[in-house]
Protein backbone atom coordinates (compact mmCIF):
# COMPACT_ATOMS: atom_id res chain seq x y z
CA UNK A 1 0.00 0.00 0.00
CA UNK A 2 1.40 3.75 -0.86
CA UNK A 3 1.35 6.03 2.37
CA UNK A 4 2.54 9.64 1.34
CA UNK A 5 5.22 10.84 3.02
CA UNK A 6 7.15 14.47 4.65
CA UNK A 7 10.82 14.86 5.07
CA UNK A 8 11.21 14.96 8.73
CA UNK A 9 12.90 18.33 9.07
CA UNK A 10 16.52 18.59 7.89
CA UNK A 11 17.17 15.03 8.91
CA UNK A 12 17.33 13.63 5.16
CA UNK A 13 14.61 10.83 6.38
CA UNK A 14 11.00 10.34 4.82
CA UNK A 15 8.67 9.02 6.88
CA UNK A 16 5.18 8.49 6.62
CA UNK A 17 2.34 10.59 7.49
CA UNK A 18 1.23 8.29 10.06
CA UNK A 19 3.65 5.85 12.63
CA UNK A 20 3.36 2.86 14.50
CA UNK A 21 3.52 3.97 18.60
CA UNK A 22 4.79 1.72 20.35
CA UNK A 23 3.99 2.88 24.03
CA UNK A 24 0.59 0.12 24.83
CA UNK A 25 2.88 -2.75 23.44
CA UNK A 26 5.01 -2.65 26.64
CA UNK A 27 2.46 -3.67 28.49
CA UNK A 28 0.90 -3.32 32.14
CA UNK A 29 2.82 -2.86 35.59
CA UNK A 30 4.85 -0.19 35.33
CA UNK A 31 3.30 3.21 36.27
CA UNK A 32 2.06 4.29 32.50
CA UNK A 33 0.80 1.34 31.25
CA UNK A 34 -2.39 0.29 29.81
CA UNK A 35 -2.59 -3.26 31.12
CA UNK A 36 -1.97 -6.67 29.89
CA UNK A 37 -0.57 -6.94 26.64
CA UNK A 38 -0.19 -10.19 24.64
CA UNK A 39 3.19 -9.74 22.93
CA UNK A 40 2.51 -11.72 19.82
CA UNK A 41 -0.34 -9.24 19.49
CA UNK A 42 2.01 -6.76 19.35
CA UNK A 43 4.16 -8.16 16.52
CA UNK A 44 1.28 -8.96 14.70
CA UNK A 45 0.00 -5.87 14.81
CA UNK A 46 3.37 -3.95 13.99
CA UNK A 47 3.52 -6.43 10.78
CA UNK A 48 0.14 -5.23 9.79
CA UNK A 49 1.14 -1.57 10.05
CA UNK A 50 4.25 -2.41 8.20
CA UNK A 51 1.89 -4.19 5.29
CA UNK A 52 -0.28 -0.93 5.02
CA UNK A 53 2.98 0.93 4.33
CA UNK A 54 4.22 2.65 7.42
CA UNK A 55 7.62 3.03 7.55
CA UNK A 56 8.38 3.74 10.82
CA UNK A 57 8.20 2.76 14.88
CA UNK A 58 8.16 4.91 17.91
CA UNK A 59 9.04 3.64 20.96
CA UNK A 60 11.11 4.67 24.12
CA UNK A 61 13.00 2.60 26.60
CA UNK A 62 10.53 3.36 29.17
CA UNK A 63 7.62 2.12 27.68
CA UNK A 64 7.52 -1.42 29.76
CA UNK A 65 10.56 -0.84 31.52
CA UNK A 66 12.62 -1.52 28.12
CA UNK A 67 9.75 -4.57 27.22
CA UNK A 68 8.31 -2.11 24.43
CA UNK A 69 11.52 -2.00 22.63
CA UNK A 70 12.25 -5.59 23.28
CA UNK A 71 9.71 -6.49 21.17
CA UNK A 72 10.22 -4.60 18.70
CA UNK A 73 13.20 -5.67 18.33
CA UNK A 74 11.20 -9.18 18.00
CA UNK A 75 10.05 -7.83 15.11
CA UNK A 76 13.18 -6.19 13.40
CA UNK A 77 15.17 -9.82 13.92
CA UNK A 78 12.47 -11.77 12.16
CA UNK A 79 12.29 -9.06 9.35
CA UNK A 80 14.22 -8.67 5.82
CA UNK A 81 16.66 -6.50 6.05
CA UNK A 82 14.88 -4.61 3.28
CA UNK A 83 11.77 -4.60 4.82
CA UNK A 84 12.74 -3.01 8.24
CA UNK A 85 10.70 0.10 9.21
CA UNK A 86 12.47 3.24 10.92
CA UNK A 87 13.00 3.23 14.44
CA UNK A 88 12.79 5.68 16.93
CA UNK A 89 12.81 5.70 20.67
CA UNK A 90 14.19 8.08 23.53
CA UNK A 91 16.16 8.36 26.88
CA UNK A 92 16.10 10.56 29.66
CA UNK A 93 13.18 8.49 32.12
CA UNK A 94 14.96 6.60 34.56
CA UNK A 95 13.10 3.95 36.70
CA UNK A 96 13.88 1.72 39.43
CA UNK A 97 13.83 -1.84 39.13
CA UNK A 98 12.95 -2.49 42.53
CA UNK A 99 9.11 -0.02 42.68
CA UNK A 100 8.45 -0.64 39.06
CA UNK A 101 5.07 1.19 39.84
CA UNK A 102 7.03 4.37 40.54
CA UNK A 103 7.07 7.26 38.40
CA UNK A 104 10.52 7.59 36.68
CA UNK A 105 12.75 10.11 37.11
CA UNK A 106 13.49 12.56 33.99
CA UNK A 107 17.30 12.62 33.97
CA UNK A 108 19.22 13.89 31.19
CA UNK A 109 22.60 13.23 32.78
CA UNK A 110 25.52 13.24 30.20
CA UNK A 111 26.75 9.45 31.12
CA UNK A 112 23.05 8.78 31.68
CA UNK A 113 22.22 9.03 28.15
CA UNK A 114 25.43 7.25 26.86
CA UNK A 115 23.97 3.83 29.38
CA UNK A 116 20.88 4.61 27.92
CA UNK A 117 21.73 4.60 24.54
CA UNK A 118 23.67 1.21 24.59
CA UNK A 119 21.11 0.13 26.73
CA UNK A 120 18.19 0.49 23.82
CA UNK A 121 20.87 -0.35 20.48
CA UNK A 122 21.19 -4.12 22.54
CA UNK A 123 17.30 -4.64 23.18
CA UNK A 124 16.31 -3.25 19.40
CA UNK A 125 19.44 -4.88 18.00
CA UNK A 126 20.15 -2.33 15.59
CA UNK A 127 22.98 0.34 15.10
CA UNK A 128 22.50 3.15 14.10
CA UNK A 129 19.51 4.52 16.05
CA UNK A 130 17.51 6.49 13.62
CA UNK A 131 16.36 9.38 15.56
CA UNK A 132 16.98 9.41 18.91
CA UNK A 133 14.83 12.13 21.18
CA UNK A 134 15.12 13.62 24.86
CA UNK A 135 12.01 11.93 26.69
CA UNK A 136 11.32 15.02 28.97
CA UNK A 137 13.20 17.79 30.05
CA UNK A 138 15.58 17.19 33.10
CA UNK A 139 14.83 17.76 36.78
CA UNK A 140 18.60 17.20 38.07
CA UNK A 141 19.66 20.42 37.12
CA UNK A 142 21.87 18.85 34.38
CA UNK A 143 21.79 22.00 31.74
CA UNK A 144 20.22 21.02 28.78
CA UNK A 145 23.27 22.37 27.20
CA UNK A 146 25.39 19.53 28.54
CA UNK A 147 22.70 16.89 27.74
CA UNK A 148 22.22 17.90 23.85
CA UNK A 149 26.48 18.12 23.30
CA UNK A 150 26.13 14.11 24.74
CA UNK A 151 23.15 13.73 22.16
CA UNK A 152 26.01 16.14 19.55
CA UNK A 153 28.46 13.06 20.14
CA UNK A 154 26.07 9.86 19.90
CA UNK A 155 25.20 11.38 16.63
CA UNK A 156 29.43 11.85 15.73
CA UNK A 157 30.35 8.03 17.03
CA UNK A 158 27.56 6.75 14.36
CA UNK A 159 25.21 5.32 17.08
CA UNK A 160 22.03 7.96 15.98
CA UNK A 161 21.39 9.52 12.81
CA UNK A 162 18.85 12.16 13.98
CA UNK A 163 18.41 13.52 16.79
CA UNK A 164 14.98 15.22 18.91
CA UNK A 165 13.42 15.99 21.66
CA UNK A 166 10.22 15.43 22.99
CA UNK A 167 8.14 17.61 25.44
CA UNK A 168 10.29 20.39 25.16
CA UNK A 169 9.08 24.08 24.81
CA UNK A 170 9.89 27.07 22.98
CA UNK A 171 13.16 27.73 25.32
CA UNK A 172 14.57 24.73 25.32
CA UNK A 173 14.20 24.25 21.37
CA UNK A 174 16.06 27.24 21.05
CA UNK A 175 18.95 26.75 23.50
CA UNK A 176 19.11 22.98 21.29
CA UNK A 177 19.41 25.17 18.45
CA UNK A 178 22.46 27.02 19.48
CA UNK A 179 24.74 23.70 19.34
CA UNK A 180 23.29 21.04 16.80
CA UNK A 181 19.97 21.59 15.03
CA UNK A 182 16.76 19.78 16.73
CA UNK A 183 16.18 17.42 14.05
CA UNK A 184 12.64 17.15 15.61
CA UNK A 185 10.44 17.42 18.36
CA UNK A 186 7.48 15.31 19.70
CA UNK A 187 4.90 17.27 21.33
CA UNK A 188 1.32 15.98 22.70
CA UNK A 189 -1.41 17.57 19.97
CA UNK A 190 -5.00 16.30 19.19
CA UNK A 191 -8.17 18.04 19.09
CA UNK A 192 -8.40 18.19 22.65
CA UNK A 193 -4.36 19.12 23.65
CA UNK A 194 -3.86 21.19 21.21
CA UNK A 195 -1.45 24.61 23.12
CA UNK A 196 1.58 23.06 20.99
CA UNK A 197 -0.48 24.83 17.42
CA UNK A 198 0.57 28.40 19.25
CA UNK A 199 4.41 28.33 19.62
CA UNK A 200 6.05 25.18 19.64
CA UNK A 201 4.36 23.82 15.79
CA UNK A 202 4.92 27.36 13.92
CA UNK A 203 8.95 27.50 15.62
CA UNK A 204 9.37 24.21 14.29
CA UNK A 205 8.29 24.60 10.92
CA UNK A 206 10.25 28.17 10.81
CA UNK A 207 13.62 26.37 11.37
CA UNK A 208 12.64 23.19 9.81
CA UNK A 209 12.64 21.19 12.74
CA UNK A 210 9.98 17.80 12.00
CA UNK A 211 6.92 17.78 14.25
CA UNK A 212 5.94 14.30 15.34
CA UNK A 213 2.55 14.68 17.14
CA UNK A 214 1.69 11.81 19.59
CA UNK A 215 -1.23 10.74 21.04
CA UNK A 216 -3.51 12.15 17.98
CA UNK A 217 -6.59 10.32 19.54
CA UNK A 218 -6.10 11.11 22.77
CA UNK A 219 -5.06 7.99 24.40
CA UNK A 220 -8.44 6.03 22.65
CA UNK A 221 -11.34 9.03 23.30
CA UNK A 222 -10.97 10.16 19.60
CA UNK A 223 -12.06 6.54 18.49
CA UNK A 224 -15.59 5.81 17.79
CA UNK A 225 -16.23 3.26 20.50
CA UNK A 226 -14.96 4.86 23.77
CA UNK A 227 -17.74 5.38 26.40
CA UNK A 228 -17.87 6.73 29.87
CA UNK A 229 -18.03 2.63 30.94
CA UNK A 230 -15.16 1.95 29.38
CA UNK A 231 -13.06 3.81 31.69
CA UNK A 232 -14.93 1.74 34.26
CA UNK A 233 -13.53 -1.31 32.20
CA UNK A 234 -9.90 -0.38 31.84
CA UNK A 235 -7.26 -2.67 33.74
CA UNK A 236 -6.26 -1.72 37.45
CA UNK A 237 -2.66 -0.18 36.44
CA UNK A 238 -3.83 1.29 33.55
CA UNK A 239 -2.63 4.97 33.65
CA UNK A 240 -5.81 6.29 32.23
CA UNK A 241 -7.77 5.50 35.06
CA UNK A 242 -6.20 8.70 36.99
CA UNK A 243 -5.18 11.24 33.92
CA UNK A 244 -6.91 14.62 33.85
CA UNK A 245 -9.37 14.11 30.36
CA UNK A 246 -10.88 10.47 31.23
CA UNK A 247 -12.09 11.99 34.56
CA UNK A 248 -15.49 14.17 34.25
CA UNK A 249 -15.96 16.97 33.34
CA UNK A 250 -13.10 17.00 30.95
CA UNK A 251 -14.20 12.87 29.79
CA UNK A 252 -18.16 14.53 28.90
CA UNK A 253 -16.70 17.31 26.86
CA UNK A 254 -13.94 15.13 25.12
CA UNK A 255 -16.47 12.85 24.14
CA UNK A 256 -19.22 15.85 22.60
CA UNK A 257 -16.45 16.44 20.52
CA UNK A 258 -15.40 13.03 19.04
CA UNK A 259 -19.64 12.56 18.79
CA UNK A 260 -19.03 16.11 16.63
CA UNK A 261 -16.68 14.41 14.47
CA UNK A 262 -19.20 11.33 13.38
CA UNK A 263 -21.10 13.40 10.19
CA UNK A 264 -17.47 14.66 9.23
CA UNK A 265 -16.38 10.95 9.10
CA UNK A 266 -19.38 9.84 7.35
CA UNK A 267 -18.95 12.67 4.31
CA UNK A 268 -15.65 11.06 4.16
CA UNK A 269 -16.28 7.32 4.27
CA UNK A 270 -14.01 6.64 7.53
CA UNK A 271 -13.66 6.45 10.97
CA UNK A 272 -13.54 9.29 14.15
CA UNK A 273 -10.19 8.10 14.71
CA UNK A 274 -8.72 8.89 10.94
CA UNK A 275 -10.53 12.26 11.06
CA UNK A 276 -8.77 12.89 14.43
CA UNK A 277 -5.59 12.26 13.46
CA UNK A 278 -6.13 13.76 10.16
CA UNK A 279 -6.91 17.12 11.55
CA UNK A 280 -3.61 17.29 13.44
CA UNK A 281 -1.83 16.18 10.12
CA UNK A 282 -3.58 19.44 8.36
CA UNK A 283 -1.72 21.96 10.70
CA UNK A 284 1.59 23.28 8.78
CA UNK A 285 4.70 21.91 10.49
CA UNK A 286 3.53 18.77 11.20
CA UNK A 287 5.46 15.91 9.70
CA UNK A 288 3.74 12.87 11.20
CA UNK A 289 1.77 11.45 13.48
CA UNK A 290 2.51 8.65 16.04
CA UNK A 291 -0.74 6.26 16.52
CA UNK A 292 -0.92 3.37 18.86
CA UNK A 293 -2.55 -0.08 18.23
CA UNK A 294 -2.78 -3.34 20.36
CA UNK A 295 -4.53 -5.33 17.81
CA UNK A 296 -4.22 -5.48 13.96
CA UNK A 297 -7.80 -4.49 13.39
CA UNK A 298 -7.24 -1.44 15.20
CA UNK A 299 -4.78 -0.46 12.76
CA UNK A 300 -7.12 -0.93 9.81
CA UNK A 301 -9.55 1.53 11.53
CA UNK A 302 -6.87 4.99 11.58
CA UNK A 303 -4.70 4.02 8.41
CA UNK A 304 -6.78 6.46 6.17
CA UNK A 305 -5.52 9.14 7.74
CA UNK A 306 -2.91 8.90 6.38
CA UNK A 307 -4.23 10.00 3.09
CA UNK A 308 -7.18 11.43 4.02
CA UNK A 309 -7.13 15.47 3.14
CA UNK A 310 -10.09 17.66 5.47
CA UNK A 311 -11.54 20.11 3.32
CA UNK A 312 -12.02 23.49 4.81
CA UNK A 313 -15.68 23.30 5.25
CA UNK A 314 -14.23 20.27 7.86
CA UNK A 315 -12.04 22.46 9.60
CA UNK A 316 -14.49 25.03 9.98
CA UNK A 317 -17.23 22.73 11.40
CA UNK A 318 -14.48 20.96 13.77
CA UNK A 319 -13.72 24.45 14.79
CA UNK A 320 -17.32 25.22 16.05
CA UNK A 321 -17.75 22.06 17.76
CA UNK A 322 -14.43 22.89 19.54
CA UNK A 323 -15.83 25.97 20.79
CA UNK A 324 -19.24 24.45 21.62
CA UNK A 325 -18.51 21.45 23.51
CA UNK A 326 -15.35 23.86 25.12
CA UNK A 327 -13.22 20.34 24.95
CA UNK A 328 -9.28 21.01 25.83
CA UNK A 329 -7.69 24.18 24.93
CA UNK A 330 -5.36 25.87 22.15
CA UNK A 331 -6.17 27.25 18.80
CA UNK A 332 -8.88 25.22 17.02
CA UNK A 333 -7.90 25.43 12.98
CA UNK A 334 -4.88 25.21 10.79
CA UNK A 335 -4.73 27.67 7.76
CA UNK A 336 -5.43 24.95 4.68
CA UNK A 337 -3.56 27.65 2.88
CA UNK A 338 -0.14 26.83 4.36
CA UNK A 339 -0.76 22.99 4.55
CA UNK A 340 2.11 21.18 3.98
CA UNK A 341 2.96 19.23 1.05
CA UNK A 342 3.71 15.06 1.13
CA UNK A 343 4.95 12.96 -1.48
CA UNK A 344 3.67 9.37 -2.56
CA UNK A 345 6.40 6.41 -1.96
CA UNK A 346 6.35 3.02 -1.04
Amino acid sequence: MTLPTRPLGKSGLNITTVGFGAWAIGGGGWAFGWGPQDDADSVATMRRALELGINWIDTAAVYGLGHSEEVVGRLLRELHPRERPLVFTKCGLVWDERHPMAEARRVLKPESIRKEAEASLRRLGIEPLDLYQFHWPDETGTTVEHSWEAMVRLVEQGKVRAAGVSNFDLGLLARCEEIRHADSLQPPFSLIRRDVAEREIPWCAEHRTGVLAYSPMQSGILTDGFTVERVTQLAPDDWRRRAREFQQPNLGKNLALRDALRPIARRHGTTVSAVAIAWTLAWPGVTGAIVGARRPEQVDGWIRAATLRLAPADLEEIAAAIARTGAGSGPTRPSPARAPRAQATR
